[in-house]
């Protein structure tokens, strides 16, 4: 398996907080794009990562672990559709595919729901209350196939938050393919890579995995981020006390 990940954008929404890309914001140590790297290494997936902005901070940081790294040199005036289409030679045609954006922290239990999915697109998504209320991008879903998609989706129709992450079967990716090719053509730049499957979702289905009670978060904010620390810290103390009771 494959996997492409996002990491050429600038990340405007937290960059007056921050002077690097977001994804090299480091929890323990590790920045978020390194844990994620390793994670599918771990799992056998080879990573691939398409890089923009401030790219050479990227490619140091994960130099010494066996990737690709592809660079988007248009980053600031393509979105993501333009970052995948850099990567398009690395879609495979015999295998599945992984796609997710590099400012996501998630860990192996995500990863165990999603390697286990066999539907042949499908994108993790989130029903938690909090999620439906404060969330960033949302989906409309019937029998766990995406209708309605927006950041300004009316609160009445959203049933889940999307993650950031999908999964791509071979069955499904010519598909794909030839609707990236459709919005290149058309010169859609402007658009994120999920689009893609969005546009497919109106003759094919798409569906959506819940992770509803694990934790993830994508860093669109500095909260965003002191969320996950805070998860980081809440879990180390859990375990330290574990430990003092086992004593």
């Amino acid at each position: 398996m494959k996997a492409i990940i996002m990491a050429a954008g600038v990340g405007s929404r937290i960059s007056r907080h921050v002077d690097k890309p977001k994804c090299l914001l480091e929890i323990e140590g590790k920045s978020i794009i390194r844990r994620t790297v390793e994670m599918l290494l771990k799992n056998n997936i080879e990573p691939f990562v398409v890089v923009g902005y401030q790219h050479k901070q990227i490619e140091n940081n994960l130099a010494d672990l066996s990737i690709t790294t592809l660079y988007n040199p248009f980053f600031r005036v393509t979105n993501s559709l333009g970052s995948l289409w850099f990567a398009k030679n690395y879609i495979p045609n015999n295998e599945d595919l992984l796609l997710m954006n590099a400012d996501v922290f998630w860990e192996q239990d995500i990863m165990e729901i999603i390697l286990e999915e066999d539907r042949e697109a499908l994108l993790l998504a989130d029903s938690s209350l909090v999620r439906l209320n404060e969330g960033d991008y949302f989906f409309g879903c019937k029998e766990n196939k995406i209708v309605k998609y927006g950041k300004d989706l009316a609160r009445e129709i959203r049933t889940h938050e999307y993650v950031g992450i999908c999964k791509i079967q071979r069955s499904f990716l010519k598909y794909f393919k030839a609707m990236m090719e459709k919005l290149i053509e058309a010169e859609e730049y402007g658009c994120w890579w999920e689009d893609i499957l969005y546009r497919c979702s109106a003759d094919k289905d798409v569906f959506v995995r819940d992770v509803a009670g694990h934790f993830w978060a994508e860093v669109d904010y500095i909260e965003d981020y002191e969320r996950i620390m805070d998860f980081v810290w809440k879990r180390k103390e859990l375990q330290l006390q574990q430990l003092r009771n086992k004593k």
